[in-house]
């Protein structure tokens, strides 16, 4: 199978849909389209250069989070290929069928319609770049090594060596605009599904989180490579210390 290129999503609340929207447009400096769906719950991030690939989403219910779309030529053959490797179809229309994976991961097969040019990253007044640039699959224990294995046999990107045992990286190929990382989580609670959160790779960690916290996200955790922020809707995400400009590097 050819992925054509791929969308991640923020699932946003309702109730902080419009500051969630607006904050990730200033993240990313880009504009928005014209709102999709019944209810206008759908709209992409235009970016100024390049072809978008993040996009958002109005949810009724829950926290929020984010998903994958998957672009493809043939969206029925593709999402039976899935389901015969462990996920399960649970909706389908002409050019797009839901599909959540073998940990409970929701994401989505969708027509291509033509991508190619990854944006670039971005250089703010601080001098740092960055770029929105990948999407972390958070997975219970029990369930990571059956889920890591449908992504490798579903995709066919090579798996990177990394140090750290709790990390795996996929590598797309260089014309697809997201990187793909699966984390094993330390606990979960019985039932539990995977989710997955969005992370930014940038060359001055603590000058990008200080950019992000002046427009209304808060800082809650450190570490060394990376850290967490929370946006405005209340959706977690990573600012890391990847260089944007740099191919990916096993993690260490």
């Amino acid at each position: 199978m050819a992925i054509r290129w791929t969308t991640a999503f923020w699932d946003l609340p309702a109730d902080g849909f419009e500051s969630g929207v607006a904050f990730w447009l200033k993240v990313t400096d880009s504009t928005l389209s014209a709102r999709r769906g019944p209810d206008g719950e759908f709209a992409t991030l235009l970016p100024a250069v390049g072809d978008p690939y993040l996009r958002v989403q109005r949810i009724r219910d829950g926290m929020g989070g984010s998903h994958l779309d998957l672009h493809v030529d043939d969206v029925a053959a593709e999402a039976e290929r899935a389901v015969g490797l462990g996920a399960a179809a649970v909706y389908r229309e002409p050019g797009l069928v839901v599909l959540h994976s073998p940990a409970g991961f929701a994401f989505c097969l969708v027509r291509y319609d033509g991508e190619t040019a990854v944006p670039p990253p971005l250089e703010w007044p601080g001098g740092q770049r960055s770029r929105t640039d990948q999407l972390c699959i958070d997975i219970p224990p029990q369930a990571f090594d059956h889920e890591l294995a449908f992504w490798q046999m579903f995709t066919g990107w090579r798996q990177t060596v990394t140090d750290a045992r709790e990390f795996r990286r996929l590598l797309p190929p260089p014309e697809l605009p997201l990187q793909f990382l699966l984390q094993r989580l330390d606990l979960a609670e019985k039932g539990q599904s995977a989710a997955a959160h969005m992370d930014l790779a940038c060359t001055d960690m603590e000058a990008e989180a200080e950019r992000h916290a002046g427009l209304g996200a808060e800082a809650v955790r450190r570490h060394h490579w990376w850290q967490v922020m929370r946006d405005p809707a209340g959706l977690e995400y990573c600012i890391t210390r990847r260089d944007p400009d740099l191919d990916l590097h096993p993690i260490t």
